[in-house]
């Protein structure tokens, strides 16, 4: 039996639709301006240039959503809702054909981003981390299996802040699809079970304030409902 010098962190794990056991998270992958209407509003044009990512850390993962404090050293929250891909087999290199075989299944989620440390970074060349991996940036659902949902290559995908509608797109509009988003981050690194990739957000980003409550939706994906205090 192993022994640590400290307790070992708990799992980050997230509830599956339609069973008692928990999807547990082990490294949480981003897709960068991935629908064409957000790469324009924040500020360049959209292309087939090959994808890029960034990372979250695992303890960002909130199950479920509920009442979340809110983030220290931010004056502009902004909301992010995503389709969520959550890998069941790994691989590297994966082709394009095969990818979505590697896939467990799908969840609603939401990347928060302390908007103006992130724009402090992109200024001075510096990694996005503290403005995108904060404590609790990443509310998410429980992970719908593939195999009762197939793969959600449309549909509409939702945001809505005090019962406003901020976000909106189609899935179909993704600049990369799931299975070329799988593809192309597994020649970068090797993929494996409990690896969560977030596939970007459409237009309509903006400032989340103390208070307010976040209501994101997603055809096949149910809602995800997330209120912030003070």
């Amino acid at each position: 039996m192993v022994e640590y010098v400290i307790p070992p962190p708990p799992q980050a794990s997230l509830a599956v639709v339609g069973g008692d056991a928990r999807f547990p998270v082990r490294r949480i992958w981003c897709v960068g301006q991935n629908y064409a209407e957000h790469t324009r509003e924040m500020g360049q044009e959209p292309g087939r240039a090959p994808p890029f990512f960034f990372a979250k850390p695992a303890d960002a993962v909130v199950p479920g959503g509920g009442v979340l404090p809110f983030p220290v050293k931010t004056s502009n929250l902004h909301h992010e809702v995503e389709l969520i891909v959550a890998i069941g087999q790994g691989g590297r290199d994966i082709p394009v054909a095969d990818a979505l075989s590697h896939v467990y299944g799908y969840a609603l989620g939401l990347d928060m981003t302390r908007r103006d440390l992130q724009a402090e970074a992109k200024k001075a060349g510096r990694p996005w981390a503290l403005a995108k991996g904060f404590d609790q940036s990443c509310p998410i659902g429980p992970v719908m299996p593939a195999d009762r949902m197939g793969s959600p290559d449309a549909g509409r995908i939702a945001l809505a802040v005090n019962g406003e509608i901020r976000q909106q797109g189609d899935l179909a509009d993704m600049i990369w699809p799931v299975a070329e988003i799988v593809s192309q981050l597994s020649a970068f690194v090797a993929l494996a079970p409990g690896d969560l990739i977030m596939t970007g957000t459409p237009a309509g980003v903006g400032a989340v304030r103390p208070g307010d409550v976040l209501h994101a939706t997603c055809d096949g994906l149910g809602a995800l409902d997330v209120t912030y205090g003070a």
